[in-house]
């Protein structure tokens, strides 16, 4: 039985990667840089792991090695394994090996990979591979024997050209993660289009700025058409959509907002295509229950909301705050705030305009910028923010308190949205007594 190091496995894509290899009887292991909850879940899969990164970790008897776009070439397990000679490749690189007997089925986009990814593989109840939590198993890795994989494929790193997908989703391509692709926009939508032609079926949004002009054999959504007669609805809370899509009749989906539907959209065409029938894909529609960090309802009652969102991007960011309008109408509340921690340094400055324009005219508090190992760069988010910069964050049972200005201030009123990838959903989710 072979064995697998992986470093840097505390991520949410290299973790789902472990436990699919883990599935197919490797023998894992994985480090990282400190404990958390993904690096706790896979220990209590049986799978070893090391915190903090230690060169004890590696030995012989590894066969191989593979880690994490975040990890540098002076990482000491990785120095210690190219010393000893075993087999080194990066997630992107190791792609091939680790999906090589599943037929794929690739779902790539800036934004709504994961949400389409969750809905299209619970459709076709297939094995997946996501860089997120399916609320319904709790995992973001669900192995099935003799299924085809639908895998959430990145294109940060370019790694997307690797899946080798039979069919491909594309949800959009608006220009993220350019600093990988040398901030040359060419070079980033070839590689769109090399990850297109690579597949056999292609579904796209064919009212993307980059799509609409792909030529080639395709099942195209237009969104602005096929979607028709959307419309919200809350149950016990929870969001749901409803709408009609082209020819195919109605379809009812967990979540809120425009994008929700469009997301689901392609994943039923995607479906359709494959030759599954009207009653498979709303079956299987039925089985969605959302993904977590995605409009994720913490908290629920008459009097306090709280939910944690992925939402990074000005573009999600946006849209997501439309989805909690839409949910505030539907439940008769005019009270919203936003807690919005900044991703990154590179991209809030790339983006910082249009970050301004979405989040100025809201009940906004922010956070210093979550650094994701960036090195910090000069930025004072009181000149361009019209908010309160909260300094620390505790959350309770039915209110969160935030501290601003060494004041204590209390918030346990209407609804409050928290955009973050960083530690901030961390905060919102451990409940103090």
């Amino acid at each position: 039985m072979k064995k697998v190091h992986f470093i840097g496995i505390g991520g949410i894509g290299l973790s789902a990667l472990a436990l699919f290899m883990k599935e197919k009887k490797y023998t894992i292991s994985g480090s990282d840089l400190r404990a958390s909850e993904i690096t706790k879940s896979l220990e209590n899969e049986g799978i070893k792991i090391y915190t903090p990164h230690t060169s004890d970790s590696i030995d012989e008897n590894i066969d191989m090695v593979i880690y994490s776009a975040a990890i540098k070439d002076d990482n000491i397990e990785l120095v210690k394994a190219r010393k000893l000679g075993i087999k080194v490749y990066s997630r992107k690189e190791a792609l091939d090996l680790i999906l090589d007997e599943k037929l794929v089925y690739a779902v790539a986009g800036a934004h709504g990979k994961s949400t389409t990814s969750a809905i299209f593989a619970h459709i076709i109840s297939s094995s997946f591979i996501l860089g997120a939590i399916d609320k319904k198993y709790q995992k973001n890795m669900l192995y099935k024997k003799n299924t085809p994989v639908v895998f959430e494929a990145d294109e940060s790193d370019g790694s997307f050209l690797n899946s080798n997908p039979y069919l491909c989703i594309i949800t959009n391509a608006e220009p993220e993660h350019m600093e990988f692709y040398r901030y040359d926009l060419g070079r980033f939508y070839g590689a769109y289009e090399k990850f297109l032609l690579s597949s056999k079926i292609r579904v796209i949004n064919a009212e993307d700025e980059f799509l609409k002009d792909f030529q080639d054999d395709a099942v195209r959504l237009y969104p602005s058409r096929d979607i028709k007669n959307l419309r919200f609805f809350v149950k016990d809370y929870k969001p749901t959509i409803s709408f009609e899509l082209k020819y195919l009749g109605e379809f009812e989906c967990f979540g809120m907002g425009y994008h929700i539907a469009i997301d689901a959209s392609l994943a039923i065409l995607a479906a359709h295509r494959l030759g599954y029938s009207l009653d498979e894909i709303r079956n299987g529609l039925s089985e969605f229950c959302g993904i977590k960090k995605r409009f994720d309802i913490l908290k629920a009652s008459d009097d306090f909301i709280l939910i944690d969102d992925y939402a990074h991007h000005p573009t999600e960011v946006a849209a997501t705050l439309q989805s909690v309008k839409q949910y505030a109408k539907e439940l008769g509340i005019n009270d919203i705030k936003v807690i919005w921690q900044p991703h990154k340094y590179t991209r809030l400055l790339q983006n910082l305009q249009e970050f301004k324009n979405v989040l100025n005219d809201t009940n906004l508090y922010f956070t210093e910028v979550y650094s994701a190992f960036e090195k910090p760069q000069e930025i004072n988010l009181k000149e361009h923010f019209n908010g309160e910069l909260v300094e620390d964050i505790k959350r309770y049972e039915n209110h969160l308190e935030v501290i601003i200005d060494g004041k204590t201030q209390i918030i346990d009123k209407g609804i409050v949205i928290c955009f973050n990838a960083g530690d901030l959903s961390y905060k919102i989710r451990e409940v103090l007594n």
